[in-house]
């Protein structure tokens, strides 16, 4: 059944297994005010059953960064005010999207910039478009990157690219981020739409809780050595094992046929 909750600034629609969560101000290229890192915030509290995450943006672009003519409290200037924003209205929406127990799409076309590209990098999977483009333009106002971007970037394209793009603030196109091992796929910008529509229908119709543990492990295994790794696996593994679906999995293999797993 499909359903559709709107809010201000963003759109979230329910589909089945798949919820989609649309930033809806193109007029702005989908600039984050604090009030739209809010909204997220509170949809990523109310996805009930869903088994996969799409986000996107409306019009021509995924997101063009935070909106600075935009505040939660105008009459604080400055460093602390950026300060306030981040701690309590960035900061927990990135939070709260990294630790998701279910895989993330980001659908990116057109500029993912500032804390729109930590939001896109966030996800378990990026689909851009060719016309798409990631960048870290702090630099060009005298701040520093935020949203995670200086824990993101270095662990997907290391060192030397990570400080090329915070330092020299240079947009990097959707074909050279694939290239780089920033994002999954680029795409033509025809097909955006459609490839990460089928690959968040198709992580929607997995193993659900087994998904969710490599996301644990995968994501948790970058702060660990490799003794607390292993024991995380061991324990993850032991859950997963006791799903449903992991019962339905290896009953289709030995059967050969395909699996129909239900996310429980």
């Amino acid at each position: 059944m499909r359903a559709v909750s709107q809010f201000e600034m963003i759109a979230v629609e329910s589909d089945g297994p798949v919820t989609t969560i649309t930033l809806n101000r193109p007029e702005r290229l989908n600039a984050c005010p604090p009030q739209m890192a809010d909204e997220i915030f509170t949809a990523l509290g109310g996805l009930g059953d869903a088994r996969a995450l799409l986000i996107r943006g409306e019009g021509r672009a995924f997101c063009s960064g935070a909106d600075l003519a935009v505040s939660a409290d105008s009459s604080i200037k400055g460093g602390r005010r950026s300060f306030i924003s981040l701690q309590h209205h960035y900061n927990p929406m990135i939070q709260t999207l990294f630790d998701l127990p279910i895989p993330v799409v980001a659908e990116v076309s057109g500029p993912a910039a500032g804390v729109g590209c930590s939001l896109a990098l966030t996800a378990d999977f990026v689909v851009a478009g060719k016309s798409g483009y990631f960048l870290q333009a702090f630099v060009n106002i005298g701040l520093v990157p935020d949203g995670g971007s200086s824990w993101f970037l270095p662990r997907l394209i290391g060192l030397p690219r990570a400080t090329q793009m915070m330092m020299l603030g240079e947009r990097i196109h959707a074909e050279e981020a694939e290239r780089i091992g920033l994002i999954y796929k680029c795409v033509e910008d025809d097909a955006l739409a459609s490839e990460a529509r089928s690959l968040v229908e198709r992580l929607a119709n997995g193993p659900t809780v087994a998904l969710g543990h490599m996301k644990h492990n995968v994501r948790r295994g970058l702060m660990a050595d490799l003794n607390t790794a292993l024991q995380n696996e061991s324990r993850t593994q032991w859950a997963a094992g006791d799903s449903a679906d992991a019962g339905e999995g290896i009953s289709a293999f030995l059967e050969k046929r395909g699996a129909n797993f239900t996310g429980r």
